[in-house]
C-alpha cells in the first residue's frame, strides 16, 4: 500500500473532522486552518513537503477530491476512493530532497501510521513530486516498508 494505492470519491462520512483551531493532523505543530486546511481549501502548496503534508491530511479527513486534484494527471488513477474504516494516526517526515519554492522536482520520505479495526501498521514511502505551471503535484511513491 502507498498513499497512491491507499486511495482506491466516497463522501466524507466516517472520516475524522478537524476544527479550524485544532492541531493540524500532519504534525507540523500549526493549527489546521493555517496549515493543511488552507491548502485543502485552495491555497497552493509552496513546497513538495507542504503538498505531502496536505495529502496526508486529506487521507485523514477523507478528501478524495483534493487527492485527485493534487495528483499529477500523468499518473493519477481514474478513481480515487477512500476507506472510512482506515484511520491515519500519525505522520513523520524522514527526509526531503529539493522540493522548495524554486525547485522543479522534489522527494519526500515519510512514515505514516494507520489503524484498520484491530490491525495497525506503518507505511514508509518515498514520494516524488514535480512543480509545473507554478503548482506542486504528487507523481508517485516507492514503498520501502508497510
Amino acid at each position: 500500500m502507498s498513499f497512491g494505492r491507499a486511495a482506491s470519491g466516497v463522501p466524507r462520512e466516517g472520516f475524522a473532522r478537524v476544527a479550524a483551531g485544532a492541531d493540524c493532523p500532519c504534525g507540523s505543530g500549526e493549527w489546521f486552518d493555517g496549515c493543511c486546511g488552507a491548502v485543502l481549501a485552495g491555497r497552493p502548496a509552496r513546497t513538495a513537503e507542504r503538498l505531502m503534508r496536505s495529502r496526508y491530511t486529506a487521507f485523514v479527513v477523507g478528501d478524495a477530491r483534493y487527492l485527485a486534484a493534487s495528483w499529477h494527471p500523468g499518473t493519477r488513477p481514474d478513481d480515487v476512493t477512500l476507506d472510512p474504516a482506515l484511520r491515519w494516526t500519525g505522520l513523520e517526515i524522514v527526509q526531503t530532497q529539493a522540493g522548495g519554492p524554486e525547485d522543479a522536482r522534489g522527494t519526500v520520505e515519510f512514515r505514516a501510521t494507520w489503524r484498520h479495526g484491530a490491525e495497525q501498521g506503518e507505511l514508509h514511502e518515498r514520494s516524488r513530486f514535480v512543480r509545473q505551471s507554478g503548482s506542486w503535484w504528487y507523481v508517485d511513491g516507492q514503498v520501502t516498508a508497510i
